[in-house]
């Protein structure tokens, strides 16, 4: 089995690390790298930290606005899978590489198998939502996290080759915890282990709003707590741009970091009071290492977790914020809804048993939703 696999960003590096680990072992992947994220803080350095395998094509496409990118990779992504000829193309998530290697692949007839499908917020504002719809509808084999995401599918007719799998997120946090333990980070920005929160910002929602960013910021520097906030490069430049990134540097209780790799980040989740974010895979991860998760956002895909009672939605309301940074305490018993820790083998067992030397799915009779 030849199984070309499309990545792009920081969410799809991480769910990528298992999987590809899995698929060597007995097939041939093509790893594809669109550059979506394409700095040091943002791409190499999760390779590195994960042990992923270095991408065999890097198209370097690069930002630019959501037409363009997604028409740059669509052409790029199309270019290798006409030399590869693989039989299927995996797809992660929910991002604009996640879109592109799925129409790349379904205008040449080849196969697409989507890992973290049936997730929804139901919010078309968000243009996650729409790359989700889309590439959930034309993929040929759908991996869901949760149970949530299955009926998410089901009440769009979307039935067959559905496969409950688990979140590969988690199998990654599992695997990578206790070499997440061994990093200084904490005592290299001169904090204590439960002494601060953690907070990332990226949605174009929070950064492309003048009003809703500086919400965030007076929230997160009056809220009388110490804040680490590794900053996207997005971030960066619409805080320079509204004039708040240095109010933030000035403002004592902030410390603004470059974006941070795999290790170092999940040792200040694990060790923070809670954490804010508007990423949805931060939502979980924080929600892996049982800490509270304040959510910079009116909604989200993952509902389990709000109804958990772990994460709380806020959005960009600086009252609302603040009032859960002092108030906010899960109330609930942690619920494990992510999964065993084995997805990634999972998917590489099913994908198995779907392909056998063609390039069309078999219907899997063996474990059907």
């Amino acid at each position: 089995m030849k199984i070309a696999s499309v990545v792009g960003a920081r969410p799809q590096f991480i769910k990528a690390a298992l999987v590809s680990k899995e698929l060597r072992k007995k097939h041939t992947e093509i790893l594809i790298h669109t550059g979506q994220h394409y700095d040091r803080e943002m791409s190499n350095v999760f390779f590195t930290s994960l042990n992923i395998p270095k991408p065999d094509y890097n198209l370097g496409v690069g930002s630019g606005g959501p037409g363009e990118q997604v028409g740059k990779m669509i052409i790029a992504v199309e270019e290798v899978l006409l030399k590869e000829e693989p039989d299927a193309v995996l797809v992660y998530g929910d991002t604009n590489s996640t879109l592109a290697g799925t129409l790349a692949a379904v205008k040449m007839n080849i196969p697409v198998a989507h890992v973290e499908a049936g997730l929804r917020s139901y919010n078309r504002k968000m243009p996650e939502e729409i790359n989700r719809v889309i590439v959930d509808h034309i993929s040929n084999i759908l991996f869901c996290p949760t149970k949530t995401a299955v009926r998410n599918l089901g009440k769009e007719g979307i039935r067959k080759n559905v496969h409950l799998v688990g979140d590969v997120m988690y199998d990654i946090a599992l695997v990578m915890r206790k070499t997440a333990e061994k990093s200084r980070i904490i005592k290299k920005l001169g904090m204590d282990e439960n002494g601060y929160l953690l907070a990332t910002i990226h949605r174009p929602s929070n950064t492309d709003s003048r009003k809703n960013l500086s919400s965030i910021v007076s929230a997160i520097i009056n809220c009388g707590e110490k804040i680490v906030f590794p900053v996207h490069p997005r971030t960066a430049k619409c805080l320079r741009k509204y004039g708040l990134y240095n109010t933030l540097q000035r403002s004592g209780n902030v410390i603004v970091t470059p974006p941070l790799g795999y290790v170092d980040f999940q040792n200040l989740l694990i060790h923070s009071k809670k954490v804010l974010t508007d990423s949805g895979g931060v939502q979980k991860e924080a929600y892996f290492f049982t800490r509270p998760g304040i959510i910079l956002r009116e909604d989200t895909e993952w509902v389990e977790i709000v109804k958990d009672g772990w994460n709380v939605l806020v959005g960009a309301n600086t009252k609302k914020i603040i009032d859960a940074i002092n108030r906010f305490e899960p109330k609930s018993r942690h619920m494990a809804v992510f999964g065993d820790g084995n997805t990634a083998g999972k998917i590489v067992e099913i994908l198995a048993r779907c392909y056998k030397k063609t390039n069309k799915p078999q219907r899997d009779t063996k474990n059907p939703i």
